[in-house]
């Protein structure tokens, strides 16, 4: 973090960090209250073992603030923590109250309440007597926390508070009930507020770190990110963009807006899809250096609506994208099985080349470039295993020219992706090679291609991977017996079972039956089968099935697979 303007990097009690008029504001769009009983009943469990042991110690990890002033900060991480804590606060508070109420030390409970409240809550105001607060939550909750629960009101209906705010109240009421459950704590109102005085305010610890800007704040959030603290980079850069908005009707405006946008790309993903769009235009573009490259793009309110306006147009193909069985889809039936391939294959580069092509191409060429993605795709990544580093400026290239104007065709397309076409020569060769296991999400991919090529040999009878009843046969089986040895060396057997030459499409009875049986067992099965390559195999191989044959059988499918997966444009 050399460089980084950080105020004050420090370990801090909860005591210190509630002292001296310190105030904490969540901005305005940060996400609501979240913490549910799993939270809240770790924290109470880590205090009460806490509190027999006044020596220890218990980290609640980094709290990461963006100081205004000497006294006001912006939470940048860390919102959930405080506001529970916050309840936890005002629960112990309100126990004191009770018990006073009940006659127990009421003079004493009273006084005891007072002065946590003034330490760790708020003042109360000399003019309206109403109990001022140093902690101020996001738009959504903090009228609730402010008018109800630092008042220690009861809501008139909890059932129908919005979700962040029932949570906030049972949180509450959580807090309140282990007070009230504790043994040692029952009628002792000394111990009550030494709860929160001593083991809450002086053994639970934050690692406070203060920073001067937005700027600086993300760079200490990928920091902590990369150190496995889960934040939220989306909410930073959430809170970035609603920084620059000052009307009041613009920023509802953004907040309906914001919060379709990532309802349609979905929160985890909308760093991802922001960089794509990004490397429309810009080509490189790291997941680092993100929220510094919107910030030095978008300065008012203007930019902040064009840019939305930008990823709203890209936000659906994006979702799309990752689904075959997206609405996008129905009118474009040719599109759907390439879209599944994209997914099998686990390929994400291309998306700026997609969200170009659908803006500048007809649909027929939109479908042309995205069977143009899968067969690269497949030659390049499926079969070859080259560093997928490589295809992002290429990518980013041809977008680049289909935004120009400069590839107006899907052939022109082509010439951009060219460095990242694996040619004919070199496929066939390393599909030659090519093993694929058989079990998870390799599973699927090992059907397609065998369910690609049994299509191509039964002269076109469709074969689809997603639907067809067909199961993986191992000719040499996962398990082999004995007698597999006499024919086929038992130290080939595992570099031989997943190779594509050893594995068919057959009927699941059948598999079933053959299952780990010697070759002579097996083919009969073969040979009744419905799949062409299934009996092509007694035919190859009428006695035997050897690794010789295993190798002479995967040359004959790198063949039909350098057809099978060729550019049109090549």
């Amino acid at each position: 973090m050399a460089g980084t303007n950080i105020l004050n990097t420090r370990t801090i009690n909860y005591l210190e960090l509630s002292g001296n008029g310190r105030s904490y504001r969540v901005p305005p769009y940060q996400r609501d209250y979240s913490w549910s009983e799993d939270q809240w009943e770790d924290l109470w469990n880590d205090i009460a073992d806490l509190r027999p042991r006044s020596e220890d110690r218990h980290y609640l990890g980094a709290l990461v603030v963006e100081g205004k002033s000497d006294r006001e900060f912006l939470v940048i991480d860390g919102q959930q923590r405080l506001a529970t804590l916050g309840l936890l606060a005002l629960a112990v508070i309100a126990r004191l109250r009770a018990m006073a109420d009940d006659g127990i030390e009421p003079d004493a409970n009273r006084e005891r309440g007072k002065e946590l409240r003034n330490r760790f809550v708020g003042e109360k105001d000399p003019a309206s007597l109403t109990e001022s607060s140093r902690l101020y939550l996001n738009e959504t909750d903090n009228a609730f926390y402010q008018d109800y629960l630092v008042q220690l009101r009861k809501p008139l209906n909890p059932r129908g508070l919005p979700k962040s705010s029932r949570l906030l109240w049972d949180c509450f009421r959580y807090f309140v009930g282990q007070l009230e459950s504790l043994e040692e704590l029952r009628g002792n109102g000394r111990a009550v507020a030494g709860l929160l005085s001593e083991t809450v305010a002086r053994q639970l610890l934050f690692i406070l770190i203060t920073v001067d800007e937005e700027l600086n704040a993300y760079t200490v959030f990928e920091t902590l990110n990369a150190r496995s603290l889960k934040l939220t980079t989306t909410d930073l850069l959430k809170n970035y963009l609603f920084s620059r908005i000052s009307v009041s009707a613009d920023l509802e405006t953004l907040q309906r807006r914001w919060r379709s946008l990532v309802a349609t790309v979905d929160q985890a993903h909308f760093p991802e899809f922001l960089r794509h769009h990004l490397l429309c235009e810009l080509p490189k573009v790291r997941s680092q250096r993100l929220f510094k490259l919107v910030r030095d793009r978008t300065k008012t309110a203007q930019d902040v609506f064009r840019l939305i306006d930008d990823l709203e147009g890209r936000a659906e193909l994006f979702a799309a994208v990752s689904d075959p069985n997206h609405g996008y889809w129905m009118d474009l039936p040719g599109a759907r099985a390439h879209i599944r391939d994209l997914n099998l294959f686990r390929v994400r580069q291309a998306m700026p080349l997609l969200f170009a092509a659908w803006e500048f191409f007809s649909r027929s060429d939109f479908v042309r470039v995205l069977k143009l993605v899968s067969v690269i795709s497949f030659r390049y990544t499926v079969v070859s295993g080259l560093n997928p580093n490589a295809l992002e400026p290429v990518y980013h290239r041809a977008a680049k020219a289909v935004v120009d104007g400069r590839a107006r065709t899907p052939a022109a397309v082509f010439e951009h992706l060219k460095p990242i076409y694996v040619d004919d020569e070199r496929t066939r060769q390393n599909f030659a090679l090519l093993a694929v296991r058989t079990r998870g999400q390799r599973k699927k991919l090992a059907k397609y291609v065998l369910a690609r090529l049994e299509q191509d040999a039964a002269g076109g009878r469709a074969c689809d991977p997603e639907t067809d009843p067909g199961t993986i046969e191992h000719i040499l089986p996962e398990n082999p017996v004995d007698a597999w040895q006499e024919t086929f060396p038992a130290e080939r057997w595992e570099a031989s079972v997943y190779r594509l030459g050893n594995l068919i499409l057959l009927e699941s009875v059948a598999n079933r039956s053959v299952g780990n049986d010697d070759y002579a067992g097996k083919l009969d099965a073969y040979r009744r089968s419905s799949y062409a390559l299934a009996r092509q195999i007694p035919e190859m191989a009428p006695e035997t099935w050897t690794p010789e044959l295993v190798d002479e059988r995967q040359r004959r499918l790198a063949e039909r697979a350098v057809h099978l997966w060729r550019s049109d444009f090549a």
